[in-house]
């Protein structure tokens, strides 16, 4: 492969090589769009796209029929015949037409499964290579510390650890399949004062080292990801595209990172025309290339500037060199030269598969979160009568990023089809998500008194979350509230289902219902997967990966802060008691932790320290339990957090039995960084917490000397 990418470099022109710097990494960028454009019958509003944004709109295998003449355009156009990368979302399914849409992240986090998750970007990998893509634009890692930011449900949480182990498997699932991963956005983004989407940032090289960073460096050592995203904001003064010390000091000198770095979308303009650190675009383009900023995405807009630098000497051609290598080597690694084509009936025949939609029942389920449950659940199939009430009842909801023209099933879909014949469902949408009318309430309150129970499906959608839709109130929007104590004061029995993409504050109504399920956008089978969980085909095992604040007011709110001299608490309420705490979830069943222990209370520092318990379905029902052990520093130099999750494993047991669950803790699972950010482990007292969520375990004391 070296020998020849030189081979190629050294044939290239200028001009050729910086046209493998864009999106599509071919020489005539116009020309490919417009002949995509004509080719697909397109229409865009502006004349022009993306070829990923034409391909989305068509069937599976019409795509890969245009996507094969895009190659043999760009192969006959170009001198040295170079196939060009076409990219996509693939943040929980492909979001080209067709392709199945899983849950969204932050409901695949909830899983607190890795291997579901390696097992599910395989499907996505799969689907997504047979259209002829060859680059996906995801996963998202960013850590999210305050749910009021709108993309929160396209991260894997709050925590670093749970994060890193989720992006790791959803990598190597992908690029299994042939499909370059690309972790995104670099770095510490998503965490701008506010809960403010992209906007700078201000935190220590410390806290980035800590919180930020970990998932990164995971997926490029251990998953061994081709790309990476640099992201919009700014850390200290300094844009992330145009950091040398993120993007080569870190990523390179550190991690050992030999893929291609991608801008955001508009990333580098962004240097002139939102940050005002470049004073032209051909600036912006120099800045983010020699910070290590290797591809311009979505449309060359700065980068052409580059071949004007280039032979006018004020950028060295040995860094337009480098870039160009890193873009030919994924290339090479996708077999793109080899064969740049995809079949159009495979395509046809993989994307929305009964197989993959089958598979997409199995994962929403594992990813449903009970969150309270007075007896209520899981309901009898043969009621008399069902009332099922709310926006989001008759409506898929699948988040950001996400594709379309799928066979989907609503929440209201998915109850008629589990309840008996006899049951009669009872249907009012009561009001919209976000609007204030209560014209629908009436309805909703008349089906509610004639039923057994009611089942209110409520909370966001696109318009109230997601990118570009950031929140500063945490409560249900619009009216959802009041119609929720509307239907309460009926009487009748209500159970809450919760689609949303983030936290939901709940104080006004929470203690008024009997039973509240999350089931996030639960992707194209939700409404199916929500109707096995109330019915009880599903024992609900999901642990929420973000601390629900009981005020908005809380936020940023997180378990593992660091403790401080002062009280935590406001004048109105507790800082830092969560509503439902990070790791929390409820069963069906109930499990007994017993006999914590550690294999020894004394040992060195370089020790493995086996940690057992003992687990018991002590309930009624057949169940998933997720064991997390927690570790805190009795005493160190530094402040720690109060609590650091390090292990995790789920479980299944029927009812009565028992397992021991055993981990391994090693030396870098004490460590932490000293006053000179070196990795240190300190002798001294440990407490082990091993148990159901962030606030309920047994504990030990470990002494390392």
């Amino acid at each position: 492969m070296e020998e020849k990418v030189k081979e190629l470099i050294k044939n290239m022109s200028v001009e050729e090589k910086v046209a493998q710097l864009s999106s599509i990494g071919g020489e005539h960028l116009l020309e490919h769009e417009r002949f995509a454009i004509e080719k697909a019958e397109t229409l865009l509003s502006n004349g022009m796209g993306q070829i990923s944004y034409i391909l989305r709109h068509l069937e599976p295998d019409r795509g890969v029929e245009i996507a094969n003449e895009i190659q043999k355009f760009a192969l006959e156009k170009t001198k040295s015949k170079i196939p060009i990368i076409i990219h996509d979302e693939c943040l929980h399914g492909c979001m080209a037409k067709k392709s199945t849409s899983f849950p969204q992240s932050i409901a695949l986090a909830s899983s607190w499964d890795p291997d579901m998750l390696y097992e599910v970007a395989r499907v996505i990998g799969k689907e997504t290579r047979a259209r002829a893509i060859h680059q996906a634009l995801s996963p998202t890692i960013n850590i999210a510390r305050d749910a009021r930011h709108g993309r929160v449900e396209e991260t894997y949480g709050e925590d670093p650890y749970l994060t890193s182990l989720m992006a790791v498997a959803f990598i190597k699932g992908l690029q299994e399949e042939r499909v370059i991963a690309t972790p995104k956005h670099f770095a510490a983004d998503f965490a701008g004062d506010g809960g403010r989407d992209s906007s700078a940032t201000y935190f220590s090289e410390r806290t980035l080292r800590e919180i930020f960073f970990p998932a990164f460096k995971a997926s490029i050592q251990e998953a061994k990801a081709w790309s990476i995203m640099a992201a919009y904001n700014s850390i200290s003064g300094v844009p992330s595209s145009s950091n040398r010390w993120l993007l080569t000091d870190v990523l390179r000198g550190e991690w050992g990172f030999e893929g291609f770095v991608v801008s955001d979308y508009g990333s580098v303009w962004g240097l002139h025309g939102a940050h005002r650190v470049a004073e032209s675009l051909a600036e912006a383009a120099k800045l983010a290339l020699e910070a290590g900023l290797d591809v311009e995405l979505p449309h060359a807009v700065c980068f052409p500037e580059l071949v004007k630098l280039v032979k006018e000497g004020k950028v060295s051609e040995e860094v337009l060199d480098v870039a160009v290598s890193r873009v030919l080597k994924a290339k090479f690694w996708l077999g793109l030269f080899d064969d740049p084509f995809a079949c159009p009936e495979k395509a046809h025949q993989i994307c929305d598969s009964a197989e993959h939609r089958e598979f997409a029942i199995r994962v929403a389920e594992r990813c449903i979160v009970l969150l309270k449950n007075n007896g209520i659940l899981p309901l009898p199939k043969d009621l008399g009568t069902i009332a099922v009430i709310g926006p989001n009842a008759n409506e898929v909801r699948l988040g950001g990023y996400s594709g379309y023209g799928m066979k989907v099933v609503t929440p209201l879909e998915g109850i008629c089809n589990k309840v008996s014949k006899g049951t009669k469902v009872l249907f009012a949408e009561g009001c919209k998500v976000r609007d204030n009318s209560r014209k629908g309430f009436p309805k909703a309150v008349s089906a509610a008194s004639r039923a057994d129970v009611a089942i209110l499906v409520m909370g966001n959608s696109d318009e109230t979350e997601g990118e570009g839709r950031d929140r500063c109130d945490l409560n249900l929007p619009g009216v959802q509230e009041e119609l929720i104590k509307a239907i309460v004061d009926t009487g009748t029995p209500v159970i809450v289902v919760l689609i949303n993409g983030s936290a939901i504050t709940m104080s006004n109504w929470i203690d008024l219902v009997d039973a509240v399920v999350e089931a996030w956008y639960p992707g194209e089978e939700g409404g199916n997967a929500i109707a096995n969980v109330l019915f009880g085909d599903y024992n609900p095992g999901g642990k929420l990966p973000i601390t629900f604040p009981k005020y908005t007011g809380q936020l940023p709110l997180y378990y593992n802060y660091r403790p401080c001299i002062r009280s935590h608490d406001y004048v109105e309420a507790r800082g830092k008691q969560p509503l439902f705490p990070f790791g929390y979830g409820l069963s069906y069943t109930t499990f007994t932790y017993r006999n914590l222990k550690v294999s020894s209370r004394k040992a060195a520092i370089k020790d493995e320290i086996k940690v057992t318990v003992e687990v018991e379905n002590s309930g009624c029902r057949d169940g998933d339990e997720v064991v997390q052990l927690y570790i805190k520093d009795m005493f160190s130099k530094m402040v720690r957090p109060v609590l650091e999750l390090r292990k995790f494993k789920r479980i299944h047991l029927k009812q009565g039995e028992k397992t021991t669950v055993e981990f391994t803790l090693r030396e870098e699972d004490f460590a932490f960084l000293d006053e000179n950010l070196s990795p240190i482990v300190e002798p001294g007292a440990f407490e082990i917490m091993v148990g159901s969520s962030s606030e309920s375990g047994l504990k030990a004391i470990v002494e390392l000397a």
